[in-house]
């Protein structure tokens, strides 16, 4: 991804800008802790599974593959900025997503995500705080469907 497409989202004339999100550094490295756990924790089940003696080695492979995926986004993450207006939720990539459209907010771990009316879905990951963010989405109006 170009540094210019995760830049911080920049509002039209007249739009004022209400909040910021931004991902949290230590929130991301405690995900990814977790999915670690996870990972090492499937790579050992498979290798009992099939028989395998040497079933340490999923831990291993659990943690070597998490940890190099972690490291290796760790910068692209962390530049992710989405921008809440008094229109509009502004993201990454260009996203515009107008208040009135967002029909549903829900947490997801450490992420909120978004559905509009329209069925698509955008997530705000790795938020320090994310039933702040939630609360703060819904008093600028959106997910008023749930």
């Amino acid at each position: 991804m170009s540094d210019a497409a995760l830049s911080r989202p920049v509002p039209a004339e007249g739009e004022d800008i209400l909040a910021e999100f931004a991902p949290d550094r230590a929130t991301y490295w405690r995900d990814q802790a977790w999915m670690a756990a996870l990972g090492m924790a499937g790579g050992m089940a498979v290798l009992w599974a099939i028989g395998n003696p040497h079933v340490w080695t999923g831990a291993v492979g659990g943690l070597a593959a998490v940890g190099l995926r972690s490291w290796y986004l760790l910068s692209e993450e962390m530049a992710v900025r989405w921008v809440l207006t008094d229109q509009r939720l502004l993201g990454p990539n260009g996203r515009q997503i107008r208040i009135g459209e967002i029909e549903r907010l829900r947490g997801l771990g450490s992420a909120v995500q978004v559905v509009t009316a329209t069925g698509d879905k955008h997530l705000l990951k790795y938020q320090a705080d994310r039933d702040a963010t939630l609360a703060r989405l819904r008093r600028a109006g959106a997910g008023r469907g749930a």
